[in-house]
């Protein structure tokens, strides 16, 4: 695959520990030559795995891909609580009653936050309040209580119990803070607790072993690129001819063909294996939502 094919479609990455996620978009910048790169989903610098890249005109499509669920490998230390809710941040509480936690009480306290819920975030976070970042109130010395927002919690399984640290997989909507969810299992136990470690293993069907980790690695960056037609094959599909694909790229609507003709969400239209638009479908049309111009 040649460098000019790598700039249209979805690069996985696994992010190291320790950078940013911007600074892993500058490393891509570089690599592929590419300036247009934004991401879907920020990982803290302490967290490590599966960033989704979205380079050229596929940071158009970054809505739909930060809209999905999430599942990450998480490690909570019992018994200390930060005000950042992880280890990043100033120790505002400390306990030793970790120390009479049995392995059912705490597995039983986590699957205690399945299903829906309101969570509250963390205070340092980048939800807005005032028009700022949460993060920017609690760094003036002005922390604002931040409102709850309704999450799920798909799915909890415990992988390790070593008091203090308690290791989990969970699989979460969008959205959901597992810093937060590290707190709330610390406050639920009466002892306190922040998140040590994260991992996220994958984004909707993207899995963080299909990933590249060396961006600088020219094979490894062709074998996890995904075309805009590999990035969206779980979508609903159509396919057109030339002529309509002219008439969708100027806004016009279409007729739904009846593969997609029930679909409830946006369908992805391809001629051949060039995207040509995000439509939706509305009394029987297909309605372009976004549509992509090709040299």
């Amino acid at each position: 695959m040649t460098t000019a094919a790598l700039r249209f479609g979805i690069l996985p990455v696994d992010k190291p520990s320790g950078p940013t996620s911007h600074d892993i978009v500058e490393r891509a910048r570089r690599s592929l030559g590419v300036r247009r790169i934004g991401h879907t989903g920020t990982l803290d610098p302490f967290a490590s795995g599966l960033l989704l890249l979205c380079v050229g005109p596929a940071t158009r499509l970054a809505e739909y891909f930060s809209a999905l669920d999430k599942r990450y490998v998480a490690t909570v230390l019992l018994g200390v609580q930060t005000d950042t809710d992880d280890l990043d941040g100033s120790v505002v509480r400390a306990s030793e009653a970790w120390r009479s936690l049995d392995d059912g009480r705490i597995s039983d306290a986590l699957r205690g936050f399945l299903g829906p819920s309101l969570q509250v975030p963390p205070r340092y976070s980048a939800k807005k309040a005032g028009g700022r970042r949460l993060y920017e109130h609690a760094r003036a010395g002005r922390p604002l209580a931040p409102e709850p927002v309704p999450v799920e919690i798909q799915d909890v399984s415990m992988l390790d119990i070593r008091l203090p640290e308690v290791t989990f997989a969970v699989s979460c909507s969008s959205g959901t803070y597992v810093r937060a969810l590290a707190r709330d299992l610390g406050e639920t136990l009466g002892v306190g607790g922040h998140l040590i470690r994260l991992r996220r293993t994958s984004i909707g069907p993207f899995h963080v072993e299909s990933a590249v980790a060396d961006l600088h690695a020219a094979e490894c960056v062709a074998g996890a690129w995904l075309s805009p037609a590999r990035a969206l094959a779980g979508w609903p599909r159509s396919d057109v001819d030339s002529a309509t694909a002219t008439r969708l790229a100027h806004g016009e609507t279409v007729a739904a063909p009846e593969s997609v003709a029930l679909a409830a969400g946006p369908v992805a239209v391809f001629q051949g294996e060039r995207l040509v638009a995000i439509a939706l479908v509305q009394d029987g049309v297909l309605r372009p939502a976004k549509v992509f111009a090709h040299d």
